[in-house]
């Protein structure tokens, strides 16, 4: 079973920028599509980015322009660049994978950005 981790968020201030890595336990060469997910305070939580193993990807509108997902098959590691953050990018960030109908998740990494 691929367990999920992920790091590297934080408080920043309005304009900054983060990297969020997600390292898996083994490998995603079998996993077609990996994705970032965000959940607010009080909100759903929501797709930001995915990624499938051709490199495809998919963003919400929010996130379009600013924040590029890449994956690094041999590091068995996704990332999330996230560029001129804004207030309404606060949530916990997840990492997920679909297998067959079951959902991966990690336990999620805080991201905070001020105003």
């Amino acid at each position: 079973q691929v367990r999920l981790v992920e790091s590297g968020g934080g408080l920043v201030q309005a304009g900054g920028s983060l990297r969020l890595s997600c390292a898996a336990s083994g490998s995603i060469l079998s996993i077609p599509t990996m994705a970032w997910y965000r959940q607010a305070p009080g909100k759903q939580r929501e797709l930001v980015a995915s990624i499938t193993l051709s490199s495809t990807t998919m963003y919400a509108e929010s996130a379009k322009g600013r924040f590029a997902i890449s994956r690094d098959n041999a590091k068995n590691t996704v990332y999330l660049q996230m560029n001129s953050l804004k207030p309404e990018d606060t949530g916990v960030y997840y990492c997920h994978f679909r297998r067959t109908i079951v959902d991966y998740w990690g336990q999620g990494t805080q991201v905070t950005v001020s105003s």
